[in-house]
């Protein structure tokens, strides 16, 4: 019997701009095949039967064992990209949210992002302005940027 091709999904994520004046906490990600450095909040998948907010609490106390408080949905962005080589394509929830520990809004703040045991990726406080020059590494997903500076042109 002919194993079938796994057809493309879209996937469902939900993520949290954590804001502290002009930096946002991000986590960093590379592309080795368009060798390349970007940046991403931190959250992840929708599970079936989860609303948004929920993953964003559930993502965030799993990857780097933190509490969130006043999340505010801030809008959905689609997104649609290659990754290693492979097509994705993204239906992003965006909240705006906050760190319960305080300790977690220092400068020198710095976590490694894990799941069951396995580093994702390292996550800390960048300022907006390296988002904005030409040659700056992206901010996913697309739009993020111009979502977060509402008073800018899009």
């Amino acid at each position: 019997m002919a194993k079938r091709k796994k057809k493309p999904r879209i996937r469902p994520l939900a993520l949290c701009v954590f804001r502290r004046g002009d930096q946002i906490f991000v986590s960093q990600g590379h592309d080795s095949r368009a060798k390349q450095t970007f940046f991403r909040p931190i959250g992840g998948k929708i599970e079936f039967g989860e609303r948004g907010a929920d993953a964003v609490i559930r993502e965030v106390r799993e990857e780097i064992d933190a509490e969130v408080a006043d999340l505010k949905y801030l809008g959905t962005l689609e997104n649609i990209f290659t990754y290693e080589g492979a097509p994705g394509h993204e239906i992003v929830m965006i909240y705006d949210g906050r760190f319960r520990d305080p300790a977690l809004n220092r400068d020198d703040f710095t976590v490694q992002g894990t799941d069951d045991g396995d580093i994702l990726y390292e996550a800390g406080w960048k300022r907006l302005d390296s988002f904005r020059a030409p040659d700056a590494p992206p901010l996913y997903p697309t739009g993020l940027l111009a979502l977060l500076d509402p008073a800018k042109p899009r």
